[in-house]
């Protein structure tokens, strides 16, 4: 019945379903099937969205919103231009710089393509860039905000898999800081070769300084959060409320542009985002269990097991799943779906589960940007007005430096796990 189940999941959503009816429909029939209690369904999905770590994805979406909103966002895209503004590249440079430092506050790439992306793609066209471009390098660089604290997926996957939020979030540091640098190096090369617009000269001292105190309040957040959470004051969750009014306080005191309508949208597409998200979350849960009963990872583990006992050709093996999956699904249906039957073997095989975390949250950031369901591609498709396959052509470049940000996830254990063990220390 187990298979039955995945099989008619697999059927609903390869024909069009919607992934809560894909997911939801399969799991009743089973229900009605075994002749078990109706009230098992309500159980699981009450039981499922109880969860005190999950509380801290509706308020990191509060305080995306409420940056895209409220002008913060703004002020971190004119810090960045300043800063490096003059690097060949430009606005492209500027993009990049500016995703890591936005994704410091919002956790989530659809957010920041939403708010800072969508500045950066109007700015880079008003200079001249080739809108697919713009579209590519902004689509490129969302993929810092999942694995830079705070990262809304993995909170979602330390809730699934019962590993550390802290160590998972201190362990996307390092990576978010590579992908940055190789990102940025790509564009050199790529703004080098077609001469790219940069700006005109560089920055004076007292024009950065100009540049950052306005922007300062939003750009040590992430500091803030990242120390008081390894000092053990506040968890991640606690860490999210504190955001939340952080950002309240910054952007209503000193910046005095908060008012009643910035904090009622922000709160209504937080509300419309979380309802997305956590019925997901729910009917998972329940599909999860129905797994679980019929012993389906357990038979997994087996047949993954008998092929290998290397973790490394495990976690090879892992990175392809995943990164076909991110493809398909939104990176939350996927962790909850497939990483508790794909975790368990490994973890069993000897991969540490902090550098599976970010291996496996990243290859499902890369899903983003690769057709046929990549949402990045279809929302930045949308703000730069050019089509899915002008934006693919221009996305080439930036496979390289993801890929190659991949694999010394895969294969360089120690960089992943040398920030979080070293705090531990």
């Amino acid at each position: 019945m187990g298979f039955l189940v995945v099989i008619a999941f697999l059927s609903l959503f390869v024909l069009g379903f919607p992934v809560v009816y894909a997911i939801l429909l399969p799991s009743i029939l089973y229900v009605l099937i075994e002749g078990l209690p109706l009230g098992l369904l309500s159980q699981r999905i009450t039981y499922a969205l109880d969860s005190f770590p999950l509380v801290a994805v509706p308020l990191f979406i509060f305080v995306g919103n409420l940056m895209n909103l409220s002008g913060i966002t703004d002020r971190i895209f004119h810090f960045a231009y300043t800063l490096v503004g003059r690097v060949p590249g430009g606005l492209a440079q500027v993009n990049v710089f500016g995703s890591l430092v936005f994704s410091g506050m919002s956790g989530a790439a659809l957010a920041d393509i939403g708010g800072l992306g969508r500045i950066e793609i109007d700015a880079m066209k008003k200079r001249g860039f080739d809108p697919a471009f713009a579209g590519a390098v902004t689509a490129a660089s969302a993929t810092l905000g999942p694995i830079f604290p705070p990262s809304i997926p993995l909170i979602v996957y330390g809730s699934v898999t019962s590993v550390s939020i802290v160590q998972l979030l201190i362990a996307g540091i390092m990576p978010a800081l590579l992908c940055t640098a190789m990102l940025m190096l790509t564009v050199l090369v790529v703004a080098t070769r077609h001469r790219h617009p940069r700006a005109e000269r560089w920055p004076s001292p007292m024009e950065i300084v100009k540049a950052l105190l306005p922007a300062l309040p939003a750009i040590i957040a992430p500091a803030l959060m990242v120390g008081g959470m390894t000092a053990g004051t506040f968890t991640p969750t606690e860490a999210a409320a504190i955001t939340a009014v952080y950002v309240i306080f910054i952007s209503g005191v000193l910046y005095r542009e908060l008012t009643f309508a910035h904090l009622w949208n922000s709160a209504l597409l937080t509300a419309r985002s979380c309802s997305a998200i956590l019925i997901i979350v729910a009917s998972a849960a329940l599909f999860g269990w129905i797994l679980a009963v019929e012993q389906i990872p357990q038979t997994f583990a087996a047949s993954l097991l008998a092929l290998s006992n290397d973790p490394l050709t495990l976690l090879f093996i892992a990175n392809l799943i995943f990164f076909i999956a991110g493809m398909f699904l939104d990176s939350t249906t996927a962790t909850l779906l497939l990483v508790p039957i794909i975790a368990p073997p490994l973890v069993l095989a000897g991969v540490d589960p902090v550098q599976l975390g970010i291996v496996t949250i990243f290859n499902l950031m890369m899903g983003l940007l690769t057709p046929p369901m990549g949402l990045s591609l279809f929302l930045v498709s949308d703000i730069a007005k050019v089509s899915i396959r002008r934006l693919l052509r221009a996305l080439l470049p930036f496979y390289v430096p993801l890929l190659a940000t991949l694999a010394v996830l895969t294969f360089a254990k120690d960089f992943t796990l040398w920030l979080p063990r070293l705090i531990a220390q």
